[in-house]
């Protein structure tokens, strides 16, 4: 079979749970709006300190149901109880940064916002304590015992047209409640930043009621703040493991805002004298010396690393991007090849960063679609949710690395399904272009091989997109590569290989192949019809 007039271009194919409780709001401290009946005491002293007397309360009968759920079978790990907590904390240490800029001077606490951790095997108890604004005994029962009653929410609603410039978690929802995954009880200790607040404290076992009490006899309270409390269960000890909560803390909690720090020990090395081997020193002689091991307690900040997403781009140099690549993607040995760092303001309000790794994933080189292989590195608010959203981007971008920050993903309450939603469209959509922005970039720069190698490693995934997705199918047209029987060049694009065709040519055809050599040896070509 000859072809008259004609070439041939060859090209190889690759082989190729709904809650029943949603919140709009990523953070969370206890649960739904529409269970806001009165809390009723159990127990009311007669006392006319009535701060100084513990006061027993009877839960909510929703917050007894939704906690079981809760425990029970909302959440599906539960690691995810740190991450809860500290967010609260990084919440209220939010809250009371932005009432201190706007109190009275003589009023104000300047006790720096942090967070810190410890495991205290002793007490069988994971202490988390934050110099955050605080709880009134008002707010320990409205925030602790009611389902959703909603106290970020109402706090911002206060704020009328100034909302936009407070930089919060939207609204509390039932995060504090996970705290009973691991503890079968729990004690929160707390001191509100308006003046003259006592020290209290809230506690219950996640039976129907809490009990409230005076807590001046605990620990003091520098300032403001609360301190959480938790008595871990007997099948949950790992948890007092200071490894434990450190592997925890650089995954969830790495970029958050305030200081982070968690008590543990660490081993330091010096050296001091060796007296067994100076008992023979000689006058003069300098005494010898030997290096002893020696464990230090101390709290160690988690969160060194800064979110560079949050930076002006012009800010952020190349090393950093490359840096940050290798720190957030596990990628010691691979440099990216592009980036693209950018921010979408309006209707919807996300901050991005992706990458084009120089290399294919090592997890992609047996499966190019391994689902157990993640890309897009979700956050909210600086906390990393979950890196595991099937929806967030198109399965035919599964090599692009990329950090997404948002505040308005509409998420579960156990934070674990990113629902269908006009704002998740948007960021698909905005991700898609930025994507293929990038893959233009490459195609078009003067250094040949840095597109040449991009389709190497990645031009398979490009043809499944033509393939899969539509929508995409003339964008990604022109990012496609061919080998071509009229020329030497390694690749020719479709536009490049029509404006070079001679003029009395009708036809191109296509002969699919695993590479160039093995199309070019198959019997539908005759070699001399090429000439």
């Amino acid at each position: 079979m000859k072809f008259s007039k004609a070439a041939v271009l060859f090209t190889a194919f690759a082989a190729s749970s709904v809650s029943a409780f949603t919140f709009n709001a990523p953070r969370t401290f206890v649960g739904r709006q529409d269970a806001t009946r009165a809390i009723q005491p159990l127990k009311m002293s007669e006392a006319t300190d009535v701060e100084k007397t513990a006061e027993t309360f009877e839960f909510q009968a929703e917050v007894g149901r939704v906690m079981d759920i809760i425990i029970n079978s909302l959440y599906s790990d539960k690691d995810i109880f740190l991450r809860e907590l500290v967010s609260n904390a990084a919440d209220a240490c939010d809250k009371k940064r932005f009432l201190s800029v706007t109190a009275d001077g003589d009023s104000v606490d300047t006790t720096p916002p942090e967070i810190r951790i410890k495991a205290d095997p002793d007490r069988q108890a994971v202490i988390i304590e934050d110099s955050g604004v605080g709880m009134t005994r008002d707010e320990l029962i409205n925030n602790l015992g009611r389902i959703a009653q909603s106290g970020t929410k109402n706090f911002m609603e206060a704020l009328g047209d100034g909302t936009a410039d407070v930089n919060l978690i939207g609204q509390f929802g039932v995060g504090f409640y996970s705290a009973y995954l691991v503890a079968d009880k729990v004690e929160v200790v707390t001191k509100s930043m308006q003046a003259g607040s006592p020290q209290l404290k809230w506690e219950s076992d996640s039976g129907s009621s809490f009990t409230i009490s005076d807590a001046e006899d605990e620990d003091p309270i520098e300032g403001s703040g609360t301190r959480l409390i938790l008595h871990i269960k007997d099948d949950a000890m790992q948890y007092l493991e200071s490894g434990k909560l450190e592997e925890l803390l650089q995954r969830y909690s790495e970029f958050i805002e305030f200081p982070l720090s968690l008590f543990k020990e660490e081993t330091t090395y010096e050296k001091v004298p060796d007296v067994e081997a100076n008992k023979d020193l000689a006058e003069g002689e300098e005494p010898k010396m030997k290096t002893v091991p020696k464990t230090v307690e101390s709290y160690v900040t988690m969160n060194t690393q800064k979110p560079i997403w949050l930076r002006p781009p012009n800010d952020v140099t190349d090393e950093e991007y490359k840096e940050f690549y290798k720190a957030a993607f596990k990628s010691s040995y691979d440099e990216p090849q592009k980036w693209s760092h950018f921010r979408l303001e309006g209707q919807v309000d996300f901050k991005a960063l992706l990458y084009v790794p120089g290399i294919l994933p090592f997890e992609l080189s047996k499966d190019m679609f391994d689902e157990n292989s993640s890309n897009v590195r979700l956050y909210v608010k600086r906390v990393f949710i979950n890196d595991k959203f099937e929806d967030i981007i198109p399965r035919w971008l599964k090599f692009v690395k990329a950090v997404v920050d948002s505040d308005d993903l509409p998420l579960n309450v156990s934070r674990e399904i990113l629902q269908k939603s006009k704002v998740l469209s948007i960021i698909n959509k905005r991700l898609v272009r930025k994507s293929l922005d990038m893959f233009y970039d490459l195609a078009e720069d003067e250094d040949t091989s840095k597109y040449i190698m991009f389709w190497n490693n990645f031009g398979k995934y490009l043809k499944v997109g033509i393939i899969e997705d539509e929508k995409y199918k003339k964008d990604l047209v022109p990012l496609l590569r061919f080998f071509s029987s009229t020329s030497d060049e390694e690749y020719t694009s479709f536009d490049s290989y029509v404006s070079n065709m001679p003029e009395d040519q009708k036809s191109i055809y296509y002969v699919t192949g695993e590479g160039r050599k093995n199309a070019m040896q198959q019997p539908v070509i005759e070699k001399d019809s090429m000439l």
